[in-house]
């Protein structure tokens, strides 16, 4: 059953933020957002608490007002417009159901208070409860359902007006960690049988990368890298995606020809088009490295942890010059003992060179955050 409206077209974004900016007092919590979302798209933003990303969501539901920018759903703007009158449904991180009422009260609630017939407010509660699976729950309260199932409920109450835009605040953090797996693969499928635009607020990595088909980056209210989830692990731009989003060595040093020269002698192999001197980080993720005789390979060091994953194993080696561990990901019956050593063979082809920026300036990132 598809509840959203027909597909905009694809030279034309859903939603456009345009120059996005706000504070709170001197507090800058947005500088400058410029992004596209798709129609039909399930979008994520995603970074750690204090980078703006709420006060985002915020003010595309029209619970904050930006300083400066504009909003633009499907070409007309929403700036102006009041959070009620905007064609836009939040999906709190609490589920604020009713309890007092049934499953299908709760669903119908908005339907009911835009005045709709009680023929079509039956028809569209039933068809969201036949879409999230919940039909023989109707009369239930929420207080005698799981929280997973709450959180199903909440979903329904927010596509049953059929909106054009559904934002999704932290919708997942309530529930434990079995049912939230569960739940990432249901809110994808949710999303496509609802026919509709989802953004989704998340400081979980592995929650974005598992639902959404773009995610955007944020850092101090600055958008670091749009992107594909895929992209953003195997081609980060910037220090800060590389660190936050997975596991990676990141190894410090100046831009060489062919590679990172690191404050040790050594260079790591990677193309770049950096200016040669020019602070930098090659980013090398433990998959792609792997374990030799001691003193062959890129790196040579002794083994000082592993850690057994089932079918891998994390081995951690310290290399003299290096200030953290070396991490890489081994089959687990190739686990060296701990205090031998190796060499590090490092896979040049997947190496990502990116600039060292840590040192650059970004106003109100030093600054206390109020909002995330």
């Amino acid at each position: 059953m598809t509840y959203g409206p027909d597909t905009v077209s694809a030279s034309q974004p859903l939603l456009q933020l345009r120059s996005l900016s706000h504070s709170y007092g001197s507090v800058q919590a947005l500088h400058g957002i410029d992004l596209d979302i798709a129609g039909n798209e399930f979008f994520a933003l995603l970074g750690p608490s204090g980078c703006g990303k709420s006060t985002l969501l915020r003010s595309i539901a029209g619970f904050e007002t930006p300083a400066h920018g504009e909003i633009l759903l499907d070409g007309e703007p929403l700036t102006a417009l009041p959070a009620h009158r905007r064609p836009v449904n939040m999906m709190f991180q609490s589920y604020a159901l009713f309890p007092h009422l049934s499953v299908e009260k709760n669903v119908a609630y908005g339907l009911e208070a835009e005045g709709r017939g009680k023929a079509e407010v039956r028809r569209r509660v039933g068809e969201a409860l036949e879409t999230i699976g919940l039909t023989k729950f109707a009369k239930r309260r929420p207080g005698q359902l799981s929280g997973g199932q709450r959180q199903r409920v909440a979903l329904a109450r927010a596509i049953v007006k059929r909106p054009r835009l559904l934002l999704l605040d932290e919708p997942l953090s309530a529930l434990d960690r079995k049912v939230r797996a569960e739940m990432q693969l249901e809110l994808k499928r949710l999303q496509h049988e609802a026919g509709m635009t989802f953004v989704v607020v998340t400081h979980d990595q592995e929650e974005a990368m598992s639902m959404a088909d773009r995610v955007a980056v944020l850092n101090a209210g600055r958008l670091e890298q749009v992107d594909t989830p895929v992209a953003l692990y195997a081609a980060p731009r910037t220090r800060f995606v590389a660190d936050f989003i997975g596991t990676a060595n990141l190894l410090d040093g100046t831009a060489a020809a062919g590679g990172i020269l690191l404050d040790n002698g050594l260079v790591i192999a990677a193309d770049h088009t950096l200016p040669s001197g020019a602070a930098a980080t090659a980013v090398v993720r433990p998959e792609d490295v792997a374990l030799a005789g001691a003193g062959t390979g890129t790196l040579s060091g002794t083994v000082v942890d592993t850690f057994f994953l089932g079918g891998t194993s994390t081995v951690s080696v310290q290399v003299p010059g290096l200030s953290a561990p070396f991490t890489c990901t081994v089959r687990a019956v190739q686990v060296p003992q701990r205090g031998s050593q190796v060499g590090l063979v490092i896979d040049a082809a997947r190496t990502v060179a990116v600039e060292d920026d840590r040192a650059a300036s970004r106003p109100g990132a030093a600054q206390e955050t109020v909002s995330s």
